[in-house]
């Protein structure tokens, strides 16, 4: 079977944000009106698009198996990273770079599990609800991408927080923050970025055919 040209350029783009997504977690950024979020969510967002968009050009079974595959970038680089962590430094390395280094990447166990299960749940549902709105909202794809991005992100937000966190320190005000700051995001950036994202795939493959 031929990979179309979009849906080649979305798998690399989409593996690329299953392995960015944890390193930019570790800034937490200002939204304003008191809404603060780690800025991990802008990578999240963007599996979001992408498997929405491989799911309006190729279908559901196609952007179920992208979800699938964005777990093997996953893990390969969380495994990546804990042999770099386990492999001695440099003497001549600068200290201040190093513990900066690893205090960035050395993620707990915990906080790794909890990245994955999140990821292949949150996901999935996102690939699932956008498809079943088909049926009812029709060619509303702003409305359809919207609503996805809004379920599937207060689910990562429960199951992230709750497996990471619960029992050291009390989760419940961090779980509502983050669950809003995520829903204001998935509003207003999900439905243009969705429409972009069909119409460049669309636009890649009339390109290809025409070649």
């Amino acid at each position: 079977m031929n990979l179309s040209r979009s849906l080649f350029v979305y798998s690399v783009l989409y593996g690329g944000m299953t392995c960015i997504a944890g390193v930019l977690g570790n800034k937490q950024v200002a939204l304003g009106a008191g809404l603060a979020v780690e800025a991990g969510i802008f990578a999240f967002l963007m599996l979001v698009v992408l498997s929405s968009a491989v799911a309006e050009l190729h279908g559901r079974d196609t952007a179920n198996r992208l979800v699938r595959f964005g777990f093997v970038p996953l893990i390969v680089s969380m495994l990546l990273i804990l042999v770099v962590l386990a492999v001695p430094p440099a003497p001549e390395m600068d200290p201040a770079r190093l513990s900066s280094f690893q205090m960035v990447m050395g993620q707990s166990p915990r906080l790794m599990l909890a990245g994955i299960i999140a990821y292949g749940i949150s996901q999935t549902l996102n690939v699932a609800i956008f498809s079943r709105l088909r049926a009812g909202a029709g060619r509303l794809l702003w409305l359809r991408a919207a609503v996805a991005s809004i379920l599937s992100q207060i689910v990562d937000t429960l199951l992230f927080i709750t497996i990471a966190f619960y029992g050291v320190f009390p989760i419940a005000t961090l779980l509502v923050g983050q669950a809003l700051a995520k829903v204001v995001l998935s509003a207003v950036l999900v439905p243009p970025l969705i429409y972009l994202a069909v119409w460049v795939g669309r636009r890649l493959d009339a390109k290809a055919a025409a070649e």
